[in-house]
C-alpha cells in the first residue's frame, strides 16, 4: 500500500464524529483509583453500554469482500486478554497491531475470525479514537480501552464494508475488535476492566 494511501487511511481512522457520543462520568472503585501501578483520575469518561443491543448485523463474511492484495498477509504476535469482571471470566487471544501499517490494515480482507479471537490495537496516543470498516468483511464489536484496561465504551454490531467512523467519544489507548455480538454473549460492558499485556 502506498504511503499516501496509508496516511489517508490513518487520517480517516482518527476522524471524530461531528456530534459527541453520549458519555457519563464514573467513579472508580478505590482499588483502582489507588493502584500504585496504574495511577488514574478518580473519575473517568465512559460511554455506558445500553440495555438494548443495537440492531443485529448479518453474520459471516460480506459477499462483496474484496480480494486481499497482499499474497502473504503479515503475521502479528498474539497476546492473552482476561475479563475478570465479566461472567465466567472470559479469556481471549488477540493479535497485537502496533505499527502504523498493521493498524491501518487491521482485519481488512479477513473472511473468518474464531469466536474467542480478536485483534488488539495499541494506539500511539491516548485520545478519542475513531475506527471504520473499510475493506473489513466481518461484522465487529469494537471495545475502546483506557491505559489501565478500563472499557470506556463499546461500538457494537458494526456492519461490514462501512466507512462511517465509529467512536465512543472518550479517550482511549487501546482498541479491541471482536466478532459482532461477542460482548453481549459474554456479558462484557463498559466500565469493566480488561487485563492488558504487561498489567498482570
Amino acid at each position: 500500500m502506498k504511503k499516501a494511501t496509508i496516511l489517508a487511511l490513518l487520517l480517516a481512522c482518527q476522524r471524530i464524529p461531528e456530534e459527541p457520543a453520549p458519555v457519563t462520568t464514573v467513579t472508580l472503585p478505590p482499588r483502582i483509583a489507588s493502584a500504585a501501578a496504574a495511577p488514574v483520575m478518580s473519575t473517568r469518561c465512559v460511554r455506558p453500554t445500553p440495555k438494548t443491543a443495537p440492531p443485529a448485523v448479518p453474520t459471516g463474511p460480506a459477499a462483496a469482500c474484496p480480494a486481499d492484495p497482499e499474497p502473504r498477509p503479515p503475521t502479528l504476535p498474539a497476546v492473552s486478554l482476561l475479563f475478570p469482571e465479566a461472567p465466567g471470566t472470559p479469556k481471549v487471544e488477540a493479535e497485537l497491531a502496533q505499527s502504523e501499517a498493521d493498524t491501518t490494515r487491521g482485519l481488512m480482507y479477513r473472511r473468518h475470525l474464531p469466536s474467542e479471537r480478536g485483534m488488539l490495537f495499541q494506539m500511539r496516543e491516548r485520545e478519542v479514537h475513531a475506527f471504520w470498516m473499510h475493506n473489513t468483511c466481518i461484522p465487529l464489536d469494537m471495545l475502546f480501552l483506557d491505559d489501565d484496561g478500563l472499557i470506556v465504551g463499546i461500538a457494537e454490531n458494526v456492519p461490514t464494508l462501512n466507512e462511517e467512523p465509529r467512536s465512543v467519544g472518550c479517550p482511549s489507548s487501546w482498541v479491541l475488535e471482536m466478532n459482532a455480538g461477542w460482548c453481549r454473549r459474554r456479558g462484557v460492558t463498559a466500565g469493566q476492566r480488561v487485563v492488558l499485556p504487561g498489567n498482570r
